[in-house]
């Protein structure tokens, strides 16, 4: 089932999806238990679909759609070999969500405040995301190396210092197809992600 050994489909939060070999996860499923391999299968997908909505928050859809789907098959409306491809499917689909960073040129920690700042609004042409990008690259090093300090979310002066730097930063770096009231909503969700997820330099 597992291109390497079977230890990566353990569901304890570091499960590689893009390990999994579907065509020989498929035939274990039509030859064996089935409803234990869906969830081995749904327990993986859990796991790691958890971590990359911590890394990332505007992977949420994601996690609803996950659990509308398991929703439906416990309500009847989906058998176990229907409810085995779709999560198959989904799978699939994370695994190009994963892949984001490479297509992207970003690293997981900036392809989330990117998101942050083009999901779901609004349009851009490459050249404004291409300028977004470089806005999330410099914003996170100018935060990481002078910002964020040891306990910084404890000291009201240090918290103030990183919301000016994001508004700083979004005011002259944001494109024009973001209005006032949308860059005052972008600087709220960027600060309150740093604030998640950087507890201290």
């Amino acid at each position: 089932m597992i291109k390497e050994e079977p230890a990566a489909y353990d569901p304890g939060g570091l499960t590689d999806l893009s390990r999994i070999d579907f065509e020989a996860l498929r035939i274990r499923f039509q030859k064996g238990r089935q409803h234990t391999e869906a969830e081995r299968l749904k327990a993986a997908i859990n796991a790691r679909l958890l971590q990359m909505v911590r890394l990332n928050r505007t992977r949420t859809d994601y996690l609803e759609r996950f659990r509308q789907l398991i929703e439906e098959y416990n309500a009847g409306s989906k058998n176990i070999q229907e409810f085995f491809e779709e999560l198959v499917r989904f799978t699939r689909e994370l695994n190009d969500e994963e892949q984001r960073t490479l297509a992207e040129s970003l690293s997981e920690e900036e392809l989330a405040v990117f998101d942050l700042l083009t999901r779901p609004a609004p349009d851009l042409s490459e050249k404004e995301k291409t300028g977004i990008k470089r806005v999330a690259r410099d914003l996170l090093a100018t935060l990481k190396g002078q910002k964020l300090v040891l306990d910084w979310r404890k000291r009201q002066q240090s918290r103030a210092d990183v919301l000016v730097t994001i508004e700083g930063y979004l005011d002259h770096g944001l494109p024009q197809a973001y209005t006032t009231d949308l860059y005052e909503e972008k600087c709220a969700l960027v600060y309150q992600h740093v604030y998640d997820s950087y507890y201290s330099g």
